[in-house]
């Protein structure tokens, strides 16, 4: 399978303008790295291009001057950074080179809105735009295929979702194993991280109950009792949850959440369908 054009690919080379940063969120492997690649080959001027959770770029941008980040940039005039949230201060530092060096455009990707809201937000207001990047749209996937053919990948879509590597898997224990994979990763990696998190029992219970519910009204307080969390507790999972983009909370008109599915939730439905099944 080809790679697809992203929909927000000509909004991001639009957005990519002198002593501006962009910023693109979105979960792991939505394709957030690939359209970088896409947007540094269609960028005529030098690209220096840094990965956040590099630790040796973690230490070149550690000291803050100017002097350093002239030094570091050399004549690019684009500077990229992929996972910037895993760097200390990232909002102090972008805010310095956007304030300091004369045409310099900056575009970083992050894969957590709760660190980059909090290193983000008051440092680059006014000089930053940020964009969403979710996984593949019927939007994007029209690009090579005809109706009859959608309707054919309907189901299986709706319950393996529509991440990009999908694409690229035959078989459904193929796909199974990848969504797997990933779900681990963000429990290990982006969820237990925060406020010394530890049970991840808990976490994949509350994933595994509002994956039944996507679109209905859930009550905080009847999720607590059923998994014996107060409701404190639940608020503050599900808050995590939604700033690393598993789930999507919509307030209703009564003191509930509907909850709408992402990627991830929809593995929890697979799997237990397939046990009752048998």
């Amino acid at each position: 399978m080809k790679f697809l054009d992203r929909a927000i690919e000509n909004t991001v080379r639009k957005s990519l303008q002198p002593n501006k940063v962009v910023l693109i969120l979105g979960a792991r492997r939505v394709g957030k790295t690939e359209l970088i690649k896409r947007t540094i080959k269609n960028h005529n001027a030098d690209v220096l291009t840094l990965n956040g959770e590099d630790e040796e770029v973690q230490s070149l941008l550690e000291k803050r001057s100017v002097q350093n980040y002239r030094q570091l940039l050399g004549q690019s005039d684009l500077l990229v950074i992929d996972e910037a949230q895993v760097i200390p201060e990232i909002g102090k530092k972008l805010k310095l080179m956007v304030d300091s060096i004369e045409g310099l455009k900056i575009l970083v990707t992050g894969s957590s809105v709760f660190d980059m809201n909090n290193q983000l937000g008051e440092p680059l207001v006014g000089r930053s735009k940020t964009l969403r990047l979710y996984p593949l749209s019927q939007l994007e996937f029209s690009q090579q295929e005809n109706l009859i053919e959608t309707k054919s990948k309907l189901e299986e879509r709706l319950i393996y979702g529509s991440y990009p590597e999908l694409e690229h898997l035959s078989s459904r224990t193929d796909k199974e194993d990848y969504l797997k994979e990933i779900v681990n990763s963000y429990l290990l990696k982006d969820i237990l991280a925060f406020e010394g998190i530890r049970k991840r029992e808990k976490i994949v219970s509350l994933l595994r109950m509002i994956a039944f519910r996507v679109g209905s009204e859930i009550s905080i307080e009847g999720i607590g009792n059923q998994l014996q969390m107060n409701k404190a507790t639940v608020d503050k999972y599900l808050d995590l949850l939604s700033k690393v983009f598993i789930i999507h909370r919509v307030g209703g008109f009564r003191a509930c959440y509907k909850i709408k599915c992402t990627e991830l939730a929809t593995l929890f439905c697979a799997i237990t369908r397939q046990k009752t099944q048998l």
